[in-house]
């Protein structure tokens, strides 16, 4: 998450993609990458996919290789001498791999760049606080009209809460009552 006040697009000599997606958005994101930093840039891939995407050349680190609290060490130790200068993460609507992508994004030193499940992408600076807010209001359902229920719900959480907690324990006293006579 370094880079996060720059808005300048980094020289890219290698690129960490981690794939927490559908295959194909990342493979249409590696083609618009390959437009954008030319067709000698490296790309590296985290993933928990069997195989390759198409069109891929360069490391696949597989988080299943890597188990546990020090899989994920032994991961970080691999993927830190490498120096990426950009980390691309896939944002789709899929909770595959959330985890391992936030850890990744933030500790990964370089410039962190959002996909979306259309293979569209923008760079999480300051620059972009706009489409990154957006974003995340979209993915959790409180935009446009879904907004209004959702924050009525999230206001009513509370008292619906206390009122179940006092259902359950009026009907556990009166059951310990009837017990006991």
């Amino acid at each position: 998450m370094r880079h996060f006040l720059r808005t300048g697009i980094p020289d890219c000599p290698r690129i960490l993609l981690i794939e927490s997606g559908p295959r194909v958005v990342i493979e249409r994101v590696i083609l618009h990458l390959r437009d954008l930093f030319g067709p000698d840039v490296e790309m590296d891939l985290v993933t928990c996919y069997a195989g390759e995407p198409a069109g891929f050349r360069g490391r696949v680190f597989n988080v299943n290789d890597y188990g546990g609290a020090a899989g994920r060490d032994a991961l970080w130790a691999d993927l830190v001498q490498r120096n990426y200068a950009a980390g691309g993460v896939v944002c789709a609507a899929v909770p595959i791999m959330t985890k391992w992508k936030w850890w990744l994004a933030y500790k990964v030193p370089a410039k962190i760049f959002i996909i979306n499940e259309n293979a569209d992408y923008f760079w999480l600076d300051r620059a972009h606080l706009r489409q990154l807010r957006k974003f995340a209001t979209h993915r959790m359902g409180i935009s446009g009209a879904a907004a209004a229920p959702a924050l009525l719900r999230l206001l009513f959480f509370p008292v619906t809460l206390v009122y179940l907690l006092l259902y359950a324990g009026t009907m556990h006293l009166r059951r310990r009552i009837r017990q006991t006579f």
